[in-house]
Protein backbone atom coordinates (compact mmCIF):
# COMPACT_ATOMS: atom_id res chain seq x y z
CA UNK A 1 0.00 0.00 0.00
CA UNK A 2 1.01 3.39 -0.40
CA UNK A 3 1.95 5.55 2.07
CA UNK A 4 -0.08 8.35 0.87
CA UNK A 5 -3.12 6.24 1.55
CA UNK A 6 -5.06 6.69 4.60
CA UNK A 7 -6.86 3.56 5.12
CA UNK A 8 -9.90 3.73 7.19
CA UNK A 9 -11.37 0.80 6.05
CA UNK A 10 -10.91 -1.87 8.51
CA UNK A 11 -13.82 -3.29 9.46
CA UNK A 12 -13.55 -4.50 5.75
CA UNK A 13 -9.85 -6.36 6.38
CA UNK A 14 -6.71 -5.20 7.67
CA UNK A 15 -3.18 -5.23 6.81
CA UNK A 16 -0.95 -8.29 7.69
CA UNK A 17 0.71 -7.35 10.50
CA UNK A 18 4.91 -7.85 10.16
CA UNK A 19 5.29 -10.12 13.02
CA UNK A 20 2.41 -11.95 11.51
CA UNK A 21 4.20 -12.20 7.78
CA UNK A 22 7.37 -12.64 9.14
CA UNK A 23 5.79 -16.34 11.69
CA UNK A 24 4.37 -17.08 8.02
CA UNK A 25 7.09 -16.77 5.87
CA UNK A 26 8.60 -20.22 6.89
CA UNK A 27 5.34 -22.63 5.71
CA UNK A 28 5.19 -20.67 2.39
CA UNK A 29 8.78 -21.59 1.58
CA UNK A 30 10.52 -24.22 3.79
CA UNK A 31 7.85 -25.75 6.29
CA UNK A 32 5.85 -26.83 3.43
CA UNK A 33 4.91 -30.90 4.20
CA UNK A 34 1.23 -31.73 5.09
CA UNK A 35 0.60 -31.73 8.45
CA UNK A 36 -0.83 -34.87 8.42
CA UNK A 37 2.01 -36.73 6.93
CA UNK A 38 3.54 -39.19 9.04
CA UNK A 39 7.22 -38.80 8.87
CA UNK A 40 9.55 -36.04 10.66
CA UNK A 41 8.66 -33.01 8.01
CA UNK A 42 5.06 -32.95 8.62
CA UNK A 43 5.65 -33.77 12.05
CA UNK A 44 7.20 -30.45 12.71
CA UNK A 45 4.30 -28.49 10.56
CA UNK A 46 1.61 -30.63 13.28
CA UNK A 47 3.31 -28.74 16.19
CA UNK A 48 2.98 -25.20 14.69
CA UNK A 49 -0.52 -26.25 13.68
CA UNK A 50 -0.89 -27.42 17.13
CA UNK A 51 0.58 -24.09 18.73
CA UNK A 52 -1.59 -21.93 16.47
CA UNK A 53 -3.90 -23.50 18.15
CA UNK A 54 -3.39 -23.12 21.56
CA UNK A 55 -2.69 -19.45 20.92
CA UNK A 56 -6.28 -18.82 19.75
CA UNK A 57 -7.82 -20.91 22.68
CA UNK A 58 -5.51 -18.29 25.17
CA UNK A 59 -7.16 -15.77 23.32
CA UNK A 60 -10.77 -16.84 24.33
CA UNK A 61 -9.91 -18.51 27.49
CA UNK A 62 -10.84 -22.04 26.09
CA UNK A 63 -9.38 -25.53 25.60
CA UNK A 64 -7.24 -26.08 22.12
CA UNK A 65 -9.51 -29.13 21.38
CA UNK A 66 -12.65 -26.88 21.09
CA UNK A 67 -11.04 -24.85 17.97
CA UNK A 68 -11.80 -25.74 14.03
CA UNK A 69 -9.63 -24.28 11.78
CA UNK A 70 -12.06 -22.82 8.58
CA UNK A 71 -11.93 -20.66 5.88
CA UNK A 72 -13.08 -17.58 7.38
CA UNK A 73 -16.23 -16.23 9.34
CA UNK A 74 -18.46 -17.31 6.90
CA UNK A 75 -17.50 -20.83 6.87
CA UNK A 76 -17.59 -20.84 10.40
CA UNK A 77 -21.02 -19.72 10.57
CA UNK A 78 -21.97 -22.21 7.86
CA UNK A 79 -20.77 -24.93 10.08
CA UNK A 80 -22.12 -23.43 12.99
CA UNK A 81 -25.83 -22.81 11.90
CA UNK A 82 -26.05 -26.47 9.85
CA UNK A 83 -23.71 -28.53 12.19
CA UNK A 84 -26.17 -27.32 15.14
CA UNK A 85 -29.29 -28.36 13.57
CA UNK A 86 -28.06 -31.95 11.71
CA UNK A 87 -26.82 -32.64 15.06
CA UNK A 88 -30.32 -31.83 16.87
CA UNK A 89 -33.98 -33.62 16.10
CA UNK A 90 -35.97 -32.75 13.16
CA UNK A 91 -38.85 -31.59 14.85
CA UNK A 92 -36.35 -28.46 16.50
CA UNK A 93 -36.84 -26.10 13.27
CA UNK A 94 -36.78 -22.46 14.48
CA UNK A 95 -33.85 -20.49 14.22
CA UNK A 96 -33.82 -17.05 16.17
CA UNK A 97 -31.42 -14.16 14.69
CA UNK A 98 -31.24 -10.39 15.16
CA UNK A 99 -32.29 -8.38 12.21
CA UNK A 100 -28.50 -6.43 11.97
CA UNK A 101 -26.78 -9.58 11.75
CA UNK A 102 -23.90 -9.76 8.81
CA UNK A 103 -25.28 -11.99 5.25
CA UNK A 104 -23.14 -15.01 6.49
CA UNK A 105 -25.78 -15.44 9.05
CA UNK A 106 -29.05 -13.85 7.24
CA UNK A 107 -28.22 -15.56 4.01
CA UNK A 108 -28.47 -19.28 4.96
CA UNK A 109 -31.31 -18.55 7.61
CA UNK A 110 -33.24 -17.54 4.10
CA UNK A 111 -31.87 -20.82 2.36
CA UNK A 112 -33.48 -22.62 5.78
CA UNK A 113 -36.92 -21.09 5.38
CA UNK A 114 -37.02 -21.93 1.76
CA UNK A 115 -36.31 -25.74 3.44
CA UNK A 116 -39.43 -24.87 6.22
CA UNK A 117 -37.44 -23.93 9.00
CA UNK A 118 -39.16 -20.99 10.50
CA UNK A 119 -36.69 -17.86 11.63
CA UNK A 120 -37.56 -15.13 13.74
CA UNK A 121 -35.48 -11.85 13.12
CA UNK A 122 -35.14 -9.71 16.45
CA UNK A 123 -35.93 -5.99 15.91
CA UNK A 124 -33.38 -3.32 16.98
CA UNK A 125 -34.48 -0.22 18.05
CA UNK A 126 -33.21 3.58 16.33
CA UNK A 127 -30.02 3.28 17.67
CA UNK A 128 -29.26 -0.61 16.72
CA UNK A 129 -29.67 -1.62 20.46
CA UNK A 130 -31.38 -5.37 20.60
CA UNK A 131 -33.42 -5.84 23.67
CA UNK A 132 -33.14 -9.31 25.52
CA UNK A 133 -36.44 -9.45 26.77
CA UNK A 134 -37.41 -9.87 22.97
CA UNK A 135 -35.27 -12.96 22.87
CA UNK A 136 -36.75 -14.09 25.82
CA UNK A 137 -40.52 -14.09 24.27
CA UNK A 138 -39.16 -15.52 21.26
CA UNK A 139 -37.91 -18.77 22.40
CA UNK A 140 -40.25 -21.91 21.59
CA UNK A 141 -40.20 -25.52 22.55
CA UNK A 142 -38.87 -26.11 18.54
CA UNK A 143 -36.01 -23.68 19.02
CA UNK A 144 -32.93 -24.93 18.01
CA UNK A 145 -30.38 -22.18 17.71
CA UNK A 146 -30.11 -18.40 18.57
CA UNK A 147 -27.07 -16.61 16.70
CA UNK A 148 -26.69 -13.02 17.20
CA UNK A 149 -23.74 -11.45 16.59
CA UNK A 150 -21.19 -9.93 19.12
CA UNK A 151 -21.20 -6.22 17.95
CA UNK A 152 -22.28 -4.84 14.55
CA UNK A 153 -20.27 -4.25 11.48
CA UNK A 154 -21.46 -1.46 10.33
CA UNK A 155 -22.40 0.54 13.50
CA UNK A 156 -20.06 -1.03 16.22
CA UNK A 157 -22.84 -1.29 19.07
CA UNK A 158 -21.96 -4.15 20.84
CA UNK A 159 -24.92 -6.11 21.96
CA UNK A 160 -25.00 -7.87 25.42
CA UNK A 161 -23.72 -11.26 24.10
CA UNK A 162 -23.54 -12.50 28.24
CA UNK A 163 -27.29 -11.86 29.11
CA UNK A 164 -28.31 -13.39 25.49
CA UNK A 165 -26.16 -16.57 26.04
CA UNK A 166 -27.76 -16.78 29.42
CA UNK A 167 -31.52 -16.68 28.49
CA UNK A 168 -30.58 -19.26 25.82
CA UNK A 169 -28.47 -21.41 28.07
CA UNK A 170 -31.67 -20.92 30.76
CA UNK A 171 -34.14 -22.35 28.20
CA UNK A 172 -32.01 -25.18 26.65
CA UNK A 173 -31.29 -23.56 23.31
CA UNK A 174 -27.71 -23.37 21.52
CA UNK A 175 -26.21 -19.92 21.36
CA UNK A 176 -23.73 -18.95 18.71
CA UNK A 177 -21.85 -14.90 18.29
CA UNK A 178 -20.46 -14.08 15.14
CA UNK A 179 -17.64 -12.11 16.83
CA UNK A 180 -15.88 -11.55 13.64
CA UNK A 181 -15.80 -7.96 14.13
CA UNK A 182 -15.65 -7.99 18.17
CA UNK A 183 -12.46 -10.14 18.63
CA UNK A 184 -9.65 -7.99 19.50
CA UNK A 185 -11.60 -5.19 20.46
CA UNK A 186 -13.78 -6.02 23.41
CA UNK A 187 -12.54 -8.62 25.92
CA UNK A 188 -14.27 -11.65 25.13
CA UNK A 189 -13.36 -14.51 28.33
CA UNK A 190 -15.63 -17.57 27.29
CA UNK A 191 -15.18 -18.87 30.74
CA UNK A 192 -17.45 -16.24 31.26
CA UNK A 193 -19.68 -16.88 28.80
CA UNK A 194 -22.38 -20.13 28.77
CA UNK A 195 -22.18 -19.86 24.84
CA UNK A 196 -22.29 -22.94 22.41
CA UNK A 197 -20.32 -21.55 19.52
CA UNK A 198 -18.76 -18.65 18.02
CA UNK A 199 -16.86 -17.84 14.49
CA UNK A 200 -13.72 -15.55 14.28
CA UNK A 201 -11.85 -14.41 11.32
CA UNK A 202 -8.12 -13.70 10.67
CA UNK A 203 -8.13 -10.59 8.53
CA UNK A 204 -10.35 -8.62 10.84
CA UNK A 205 -7.20 -8.77 13.33
CA UNK A 206 -3.91 -8.12 11.00
CA UNK A 207 -3.99 -12.28 10.18
CA UNK A 208 -4.11 -13.02 6.22
CA UNK A 209 -7.81 -13.58 4.51
CA UNK A 210 -8.84 -17.12 3.81
CA UNK A 211 -8.38 -17.95 8.01
CA UNK A 212 -10.80 -18.27 10.98
CA UNK A 213 -12.31 -20.83 13.27
CA UNK A 214 -15.25 -22.16 14.94
CA UNK A 215 -14.99 -22.73 18.24
CA UNK A 216 -17.41 -25.30 19.73
CA UNK A 217 -17.90 -25.94 23.46
CA UNK A 218 -17.71 -29.53 24.50
CA UNK A 219 -20.58 -30.69 24.85
CA UNK A 220 -22.78 -28.54 22.23
CA UNK A 221 -25.12 -30.68 19.72
CA UNK A 222 -23.16 -30.40 16.30
CA UNK A 223 -22.00 -32.70 13.38
CA UNK A 224 -19.47 -32.30 10.94
CA UNK A 225 -20.97 -30.40 7.44
CA UNK A 226 -17.44 -30.51 5.83
CA UNK A 227 -16.74 -34.08 4.99
CA UNK A 228 -13.43 -35.80 3.65
CA UNK A 229 -10.24 -36.72 5.76
CA UNK A 230 -9.47 -36.43 9.39
CA UNK A 231 -8.52 -33.04 9.71
CA UNK A 232 -9.46 -31.49 12.94
CA UNK A 233 -10.10 -34.45 14.71
CA UNK A 234 -13.06 -35.30 11.50
CA UNK A 235 -14.57 -32.27 11.92
CA UNK A 236 -13.78 -30.20 9.04
CA UNK A 237 -11.97 -32.35 6.02
CA UNK A 238 -9.77 -31.01 4.11
CA UNK A 239 -5.88 -30.10 4.09
CA UNK A 240 -4.99 -27.19 6.73
CA UNK A 241 -4.27 -23.82 5.80
CA UNK A 242 -0.83 -23.71 7.65
CA UNK A 243 0.68 -20.27 6.92
CA UNK A 244 -2.80 -18.75 7.41
CA UNK A 245 -3.33 -20.67 10.60
CA UNK A 246 0.05 -19.65 11.98
CA UNK A 247 -0.63 -15.93 11.36
CA UNK A 248 -3.83 -16.10 12.88
CA UNK A 249 -1.50 -17.76 15.78
CA UNK A 250 0.56 -15.24 15.66
CA UNK A 251 -1.91 -12.13 15.53
CA UNK A 252 -3.67 -13.73 18.59
CA UNK A 253 -0.47 -13.71 20.68
CA UNK A 254 -0.16 -10.39 19.78
CA UNK A 255 -3.41 -9.46 21.31
CA UNK A 256 -3.26 -11.17 24.16
CA UNK A 257 0.06 -8.90 25.04
CA UNK A 258 -1.89 -5.65 23.87
CA UNK A 259 -2.02 -2.94 26.36
CA UNK A 260 -5.45 -1.96 27.15
CA UNK A 261 -3.58 2.08 25.99
CA UNK A 262 -4.04 1.16 22.81
CA UNK A 263 -7.42 0.29 22.72
CA UNK A 264 -8.51 3.63 24.62
CA UNK A 265 -5.92 5.33 22.00
CA UNK A 266 -8.03 4.35 19.02
CA UNK A 267 -10.92 5.18 20.71
CA UNK A 268 -10.10 8.72 20.98
CA UNK A 269 -8.77 9.06 17.49
CA UNK A 270 -12.70 7.76 16.85
CA UNK A 271 -14.15 10.14 18.97
CA UNK A 272 -11.99 12.96 17.72
CA UNK A 273 -12.93 12.33 14.38
CA UNK A 274 -16.34 12.57 15.13
CA UNK A 275 -16.21 15.16 17.10
CA UNK A 276 -14.33 17.28 14.38
CA UNK A 277 -16.68 16.54 11.98
CA UNK A 278 -19.58 17.71 13.95
CA UNK A 279 -18.03 21.18 14.55
CA UNK A 280 -17.32 21.44 10.61
CA UNK A 281 -20.22 19.31 9.07
CA UNK A 282 -24.41 20.44 9.23
CA UNK A 283 -26.56 17.50 9.28
CA UNK A 284 -25.31 14.26 9.80
CA UNK A 285 -26.04 11.65 11.93
CA UNK A 286 -24.10 9.35 14.01
CA UNK A 287 -25.50 6.09 14.72
CA UNK A 288 -25.49 4.65 17.89
CA UNK A 289 -23.34 7.43 18.89
CA UNK A 290 -24.40 6.96 22.80
CA UNK A 291 -24.23 3.53 23.02
CA UNK A 292 -21.43 1.42 24.21
CA UNK A 293 -19.93 0.53 20.47
CA UNK A 294 -16.43 -1.00 19.21
CA UNK A 295 -13.48 1.82 20.11
CA UNK A 296 -12.79 2.01 15.78
CA UNK A 297 -16.05 2.58 14.59
CA UNK A 298 -17.59 5.37 13.46
CA UNK A 299 -21.05 5.02 10.93
CA UNK A 300 -22.27 8.40 9.96
CA UNK A 301 -24.82 9.66 7.30
CA UNK A 302 -24.84 12.67 6.01
CA UNK A 303 -27.90 14.68 4.38
CA UNK A 304 -28.34 15.42 0.73
CA UNK A 305 -25.27 13.47 -0.09
CA UNK A 306 -25.08 10.09 -2.11
CA UNK A 307 -22.80 7.84 -0.25
CA UNK A 308 -20.80 6.22 -3.59
CA UNK A 309 -19.83 9.94 -5.10
CA UNK A 310 -18.45 10.84 -1.77
CA UNK A 311 -16.48 7.45 -1.36
CA UNK A 312 -15.15 8.09 -4.88
CA UNK A 313 -14.89 11.51 -4.59
CA UNK A 314 -12.16 10.85 -1.09
CA UNK A 315 -10.81 7.38 -2.64
CA UNK A 316 -9.19 10.09 -5.49
CA UNK A 317 -7.76 11.63 -3.10
CA UNK A 318 -6.24 8.69 -0.84
CA UNK A 319 -8.73 8.58 1.88
CA UNK A 320 -10.54 4.47 2.04
CA UNK A 321 -13.53 4.51 3.55
CA UNK A 322 -16.67 2.38 2.71
CA UNK A 323 -20.99 2.65 3.14
CA UNK A 324 -21.06 -0.34 5.14
CA UNK A 325 -20.00 -4.00 5.44
CA UNK A 326 -17.80 -4.71 1.89
CA UNK A 327 -19.89 -8.23 1.13
CA UNK A 328 -22.77 -5.57 -0.14
CA UNK A 329 -21.09 -2.39 -0.80
CA UNK A 330 -20.45 -3.23 -3.87
CA UNK A 331 -24.32 -2.73 -4.78
CA UNK A 332 -24.76 0.64 -3.30
CA UNK A 333 -28.18 -0.19 -1.76
CA UNK A 334 -29.07 1.26 1.49
CA UNK A 335 -28.00 -1.13 4.48
CA UNK A 336 -30.81 -3.11 5.62
CA UNK A 337 -29.06 -2.36 9.31
CA UNK A 338 -30.24 0.70 8.46
CA UNK A 339 -33.35 -0.06 7.33
CA UNK A 340 -33.86 -2.31 10.50
CA UNK A 341 -32.90 1.56 12.82
CA UNK A 342 -35.75 2.87 10.73
CA UNK A 343 -33.34 5.01 9.01
CA UNK A 344 -34.97 7.43 6.31
CA UNK A 345 -34.10 5.98 3.14
CA UNK A 346 -32.48 9.10 1.72
CA UNK A 347 -30.40 9.78 4.79
CA UNK A 348 -29.11 6.19 4.91
CA UNK A 349 -28.00 6.53 1.12
CA UNK A 350 -25.16 9.22 2.52
CA UNK A 351 -23.85 7.06 5.29
CA UNK A 352 -19.93 6.57 5.65
CA UNK A 353 -18.47 3.75 7.64
CA UNK A 354 -14.86 4.70 9.55
CA UNK A 355 -13.14 2.25 10.95
CA UNK A 356 -9.59 2.55 12.33
CA UNK A 357 -7.21 0.14 13.18
CA UNK A 358 -3.67 -0.04 15.34
CA UNK A 359 -1.75 1.68 12.69
CA UNK A 360 -4.29 4.57 12.33
CA UNK A 361 -2.31 7.89 13.20
CA UNK A 362 -3.79 11.35 14.85
CA UNK A 363 -2.05 12.57 11.59
CA UNK A 364 -4.71 10.74 9.04
CA UNK A 365 -7.19 11.96 11.63
CA UNK A 366 -6.42 15.43 10.83
CA UNK A 367 -5.86 15.20 7.18
CA UNK A 368 -9.85 13.12 6.87
CA UNK A 369 -12.02 15.83 8.70
CA UNK A 370 -11.50 18.80 6.20
CA UNK A 371 -11.48 16.45 3.56
CA UNK A 372 -14.63 15.00 4.05
CA UNK A 373 -16.12 18.65 5.20
CA UNK A 374 -14.85 20.57 1.78
CA UNK A 375 -15.79 17.22 -0.20
CA UNK A 376 -19.44 17.27 1.13
CA UNK A 377 -19.90 21.08 1.21
CA UNK A 378 -18.80 20.84 -2.45
CA UNK A 379 -21.23 18.05 -3.59
CA UNK A 380 -23.95 19.57 -1.66
CA UNK A 381 -23.80 22.60 -3.79
CA UNK A 382 -23.76 21.11 -6.83
CA UNK A 383 -26.66 19.02 -6.22
CA UNK A 384 -28.42 22.36 -5.24
CA UNK A 385 -28.03 23.91 -8.08
CA UNK A 386 -28.66 21.07 -10.39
Amino acid sequence: MKKSVIYLDNNATTTVAAEVLEAMLPFLRDQYANPSSPHSFGGAVLRALDQARERVAALLAVHPSEIIFTSGGTEANHLAIHGVLSALPAEKRHVIVSSVEHSAILRPCEMLEKQGYVITRLPVDADGRLDPEALKQAIRPETALVSIMAANNETGVIFPIKELAEIACARGVVFHTDAVQAVGKIPLNLKEIPMGLLSLSGHKLHAPKGIGILYIRKGTPWKPVILGGHQERDRRGGTENVPGIVGLGKACEELISQKQGEIERIRQLRDKLERELENRVSKMVIHGKGEDRLPNTSLISFQNVDSETLILALSDRGVCVSSGSACVSGLMLPSHVLKAMAVPEPLARGTLRFSLSRYTTEGEIDQTVPLVSDLLEQIRFIAASS
